[in-house]
């Protein structure tokens, strides 16, 4: 069973993770409303969505509340997934990702309560763990955040709380774990490991790894995201309303062995990439050394079913990222 005939806003639609969600609800028949400031989003993630009479773009900011209210009007749903992500962009500026991810997150908040919509679903973060020491993660035990984007994410559960115990609002967050796959951007300063490895390894270039290798993340396909998104918007048991979950795919990978998958996968398109040596440079300030996410409430609640391992889900998008960044002929 899928949604569709509604009216679903979705911030920060031009991302990365809310570009593929555009994608899903308007082939599910839905009206999509796209809210971006093109900060971090791209407008050719969008591009083959404008043909579409049931796709509208909003260009605007959620730090401003009356762009906010007029994005929402009519809604049926929110897909909250605007936000400055990258824990080193907020070590380096703290009150910008503070004003976009608290502020603007409190102003989505008040837009929704006023307009009345039914669902309202965010991005939460698996960063909110912190230095929680125990694996996997399970969603109510967290420790002290270890960067001013960890404690932003972490406020947003806390209002998202307020709001529906205060206002009636019913709120779903998903803390996301290492989310990868297509239109996930590898340029930048703040771009994710894998995509920023991918074109580096395109290019024959070394892959930079913070540390040993030896650090492990629970990487998390995007096609997973999108089912924990929709069953998240479809529930109607009241025990699953009005809390957190992990989304993820519910295993660990180190750095190490996610570099050899890279070249594993990649030199079936170029087989000079087996010969690419990657470097290893000091820790990055913030990071957790392990992630690994227990999946049991979202499976239990909501009847999540991650279809993707991290392998699969990466031969899907080495084999996307390929096609899009591919040396040409």
């Amino acid at each position: 069973m899928n949604i569709t005939k509604k009216k679903i806003l979705i911030t920060g639609g031009a991302g990365f993770i809310g570009s593929n969600l555009c994608e899903y609800f308007l082939n599910n028949d839905n009206k999509v409303v796209c809210l971006d400031n093109f900060a971090t989003g791209h407008k050719h993630n969008i591009d083959k969505f404008y043909s579409n009479s049931n796709f509208t773009l909003i260009e605007g900011d959620i730090r401003d509340l009356d762009t906010c209210k007029k994005a929402v009007e009519g809604a049926d749903y929110v897909l909250h997934q605007a936000a400055l992500g990258s824990v080193p962009r907020s070590i380096n500026d703290p009150i910008t990702s503070n004003d976009v991810n608290v502020s603007g997150f409190l102003n989505m908040l008040v837009a929704s309560r006023d307009a009345k919509v039914k669902r309202f679903v965010y991005a939460a973060s698996s960063s909110t763990y912190g230095d929680s020491k125990g694996l996997p993660k399970v969603e109510d035990v967290i420790g002290k955040p270890l960067s001013p984007y960890a404690i932003t994410k972490y406020v947003n559960e806390l209002y998202a709380t307020i709001f529906s115990n205060t206002y009636g609002l019913e709120t779903i967050g998903l803390r996301y774990f290492n989310v990868f796959g297509r239109n996930q951007d590898p340029n930048g300063a703040y771009a994710a490991v894998i995509p920023k490895f991918v074109a580096q390894f395109i290019n024959h270039e070394s892959p930079v790894i913070n540390g040993d290798g030896m650090f492990s993340r629970d990487f998390t396909y995007i096609d997973n995201v999108v089912q924990m998104n929709e069953k998240a918007l479809m529930t109607n048991n009241p025990e699953a309303i009005n809390t957190v979950y992990n989304t993820a795919f519910g295993d660990r990978t180190t750095l190490n062995d996610l570099v050899n998958y890279l070249k594993e996968f990649l030199t079936a398109y170029d087989a000079e990439i087996a010969n690419v040596e990657v470097i290893y440079g000091p820790n990055r300030a913030g990071d957790i050394p392990h992630s690994l996410a227990s999946i049991d409430k979202a499976k239990n609640l909501l009847g999540y079913n991650p279809k993707y391992s991290m392998r699969e889900g990466l031969k899907e998008a080495v084999d996307w990222y390929w096609k899009n960044l591919g040396k040409k002929e």
